[in-house]
């Protein structure tokens, strides 16, 4: 009997845009002779499901189920489509794991950790296993001086929100009168916001995912932006950013960012598909840990994609494999 799938999409984030061009791809790719996909959009005014009549028809948010012709549909697992909140970030998460409905992402506490860059980050460094940038972490609704941050700090530094995805209200920061700004600008999308030290050498980042207690790691990608840093014009506009899967680089560094990739997954307790990014400071052969995405991109041309299909896998068989493993946490 064919599986009930629903795959969640929207959220109430800036990446709104990109999770329902996820959606999109994933609800194409996803093997629609085993499951019965029904497309879910979330946002702070409702959660919709839209049929092929374009009549929309609201989730029963009391036990996540939808009600059409009269006939009451539960389903036996979530695909979690949504970047940023409240689908990477925990919440989404923990009703579903109040519910018992099982998911494809991380759980709710991963979830919730790896969203906070700036607490990913003093977690991340506990394990030993991989550096972390000079940072400091502060609050909208406490005093900050950024004279006394810039005495802690070597410019440049990027600004980021804390709890924010897609590079969007991020900044680089190369000279000491533009970090007022800069934090004012991070602080438009996020109470939290987290200044880092520039680290310079090349992006690389490793999609990884597990099934049945075995974990694939899938080959790297090296990011090389047009522009200052791989901000949101370049992560998603075509021909400003190159993307080059597999990475050209040493051997040694391939099995390295691999390796500390698998290690981050399995310490953080991660589940699913988990991308994780990294920074090669060449001139010190030093990794340096820049974030882990539980809920990487899924467009055509997003980076996990990439790697998938440089895998030898096509995303119907990802996407499956995803599926599978997430129905096996029921059995």
């Amino acid at each position: 009997m064919k599986k009930n799938i629903a795959l969640v999409a929207g959220g109430y984030s800036g990446e709104y845009v990109i999770s329902v061009q996820s959606a999109a791809v994933i609800e194409a790719q996803l093997d629609h002779n085993r499951y019965n996909v029904y497309k879910i959009v979330i946002t702070r005014d409702s959660w919709t499901y839209t049929g092929a009549d374009g009549q929309a028809v609201a989730i029963d948010r009391n036990d996540f189920s939808l009600t059409l012709n009269g006939a009451k549909i539960r389903f036996d697992a979530v695909f979690i489509g949504i970047h940023g909140t409240p689908g990477e970030d925990g919440r989404l998460q923990g009703y579903f794991e109040m519910l018992g409905i099982p998911f494809t992402s991380c759980g709710m506490v991963t979830s919730a950790i790896t969203f906070n860059k700036s607490y990913c980050n003093k977690i991340v460094a506990a394990f030993n296993v991989v550096n972390i940038a000079k940072s400091a972490h502060i609050f909208k609704n406490q005093p900050y001086d950024a004279a006394t941050l810039l005495q802690q700090l070597r410019l440049p530094v990027f600004v980021k929100p804390a709890e924010g995805g897609s590079s969007i209200g991020m900044s680089k920061v190369t000279a000491a009168a533009d970090l007022p700004g800069a934090i004012e600008r991070a602080f438009k999308e996020d109470n939290q916001v987290l200044i880092e030290e520039f680290v310079k050498g090349r992006e690389l980042t490793c999609g990884l995912f597990k099934v049945n207690g075995q974990l694939t790691v899938l080959p790297i990608t090296e990011v090389i932006s047009s522009k200052d840093f791989f901000d949101y014009e370049a992560k998603y506009t075509p021909g400003v950013s190159q993307e080059i899967t597999p990475a050209q680089v040493p051997d040694e560094i391939t099995q390295r960012v691999q390796q500390t990739a698998a290690a981050l997954y399995d310490k953080l307790n991660c589940r699913g598909i988990v991308r994780i990014d990294f920074i090669w400071e060449e001139a010190t052969g030093k990794l340096y840990f820049l974030e882990a995405n539980t809920m990487p991109g899924q467009s055509e041309n997003s980076l996990v994609p990439q790697q998938v299909r440089a895998s030898g896998r096509t995303l119907q068989e990802f996407y499956g494999m995803l599926i599978e493993e997430c129905l096996r946490q029921k059995a």
